[in-house]
């Protein structure tokens, strides 16, 4: 029978059950409930808007989103989230969906700290951001209705998850400092270490090799 949460179902097929399982293994509690909740959120709010998307991409996408804060899948020289959506793409193709299909979960995904663009993508591409954006962020809760706000927390607590997941961020993303340019990630390591020095657009432009 499958499971449904605040009228979301989650898909029962095998290729969900084993995204499930893989995240499962590599993740923390912290992250797992959180890439639940993205799936869900997402989909409430798509919804709310009046579009669907794909539930197994969405639910890869959601799943796999935050891959690359985790031991199993960070990289040392790329963002988090194209260390995410790499696997997101191999997982697909490999368990028989298409080229354009995998592609879009891996712009999902890489896309889903890049406010704005993600939400004039395709749906199974924007309905990642709106998970990330709901559950880090809270932005726009009205789009969901309080009982199915409760019902998504109590199958997928959220206990102290503001420090948590600013912790998870920070601890995927101390090693490679210098990827975090250019994003909100910059944000999260400066809060953490003071010594922590952003690089300057202006002063690398300024700087540049270009004589004028």
């Amino acid at each position: 029978m499958s499971e449904v949460i605040a009228g979301i179902e989650i898909p029962g097929t095998a290729l969900a059950r084993e995204a499930t399982d893989l995240v499962r293994d590599v993740a923390d509690e912290t992250l797992f409930h959180h890439s639940r909740r993205v799936f869900l959120w997402g989909s409430l709010k798509l919804a709310a808007r009046g579009l669907t998307a794909d539930p197994e991409l969405a639910y890869v996408g959601g799943l796999f989103h935050d891959l690359g804060l985790t031991d199993g899948y960070a990289t040392s020289d790329r963002r988090f989230e194209l260390d995410g959506a790499e696997a997101a793409r191999t997982f697909l193709l490999d368990h028989g969906r298409s080229a354009e299909e995998a592609r879009n979960v891996w712009l999902a995904i890489a896309l889903h700290t890049t406010p704005d663009v993600p939400l004039r993508l395709a749906p199974e591409v924007a309905v990642v951001t709106l998970g990330v954006e709901t559950d880090v962020l809270g932005l726009d809760l009205n789009e969901i209705a309080g009982d199915q706000r409760a019902a998504v927390v109590a199958a997928h607590p959220r206990p102290d998850f503001k420090n948590r997941i600013l912790r998870a961020f920070r601890d995927g993303m101390a090693g490679r400092p210098d990827t975090t340019f250019g994003t909100m990630n910059a944000d999260v390591l400066a809060y953490f270490d003071p010594e922590f020095e952003r690089a300057d657009f202006v002063e690398m432009i300024k700087g540049s090799a270009w004589p004028e």
